[in-house]
């Protein structure tokens, strides 16, 4: 089984999960393009620099908006790995970065990652952060947890807010 990114489960509000991550390091990829085309285009150099370095494949695929048409891909390296461990890559697109322990509010949903289907369940958890006064800190990242071959209604994914911890 692919291992997951670490977290603890703080609690759980209705159908939201207050999740307190793990730090890890991340391979970072940034795409200038649609959000459709971002992922599959992001995804490649990293798949390549795992492959070429033989460290396992995790989950999620994350991916995170900067601004209109611009995007940063990620892939979490597998639990307990340091910056210090890891090869720098060949492709200079692919970049390293540790992530520091963060809490954030997560709500998980099936089916296809479509753009609209992104924005309405973004809506669902912004208005579930409001009732339960918690703050948004950062922006909102969407979790693929499946490889594409694997039918929309069997997938996993989730939206991702960081919070104020």
């Amino acid at each position: 089984m692919t291992e997951r990114q670490k977290f603890d489960l703080v609690k759980r509000i209705d159908n939201v999960e207050i999740r307190s991550y793990h730090q890890c390091v991340m391979a970072d990829v940034i795409v200038d393009a649609s959000y459709m085309n971002a992922a599959n285009l992001g995804f490649r150099p990293l798949v390549t620099y795992i492959s070429q370095n033989q460290i396992a494949m995790t989950a999620p695929v994350l991916q995170e908006q900067l601004h209109a048409n611009s995007w940063v891909v990620s892939f979490v390296m597998p639990d307990g790995m340091k910056l210090e461990d890891l090869p720098l890559p060949k492709n200079q697109s692919v970049t390293l970065r540790t992530v520091k322990e963060h809490t954030c509010a997560v709500l998980g949903f099936s089916g296809m990652t479509t753009e609209a289907k992104l924005h309405q369940k973004e809506a669902e958890l912004r208005t579930a952060m409001t009732e339960a006064n918690l703050m948004a800190t950062g922006p909102m990242r969407i979790a693929r947890f499946d490889p594409p071959w694997k039918p929309g209604f069997m997938r996993h994914n989730e939206v991702i807010i960081p919070i104020s911890g």
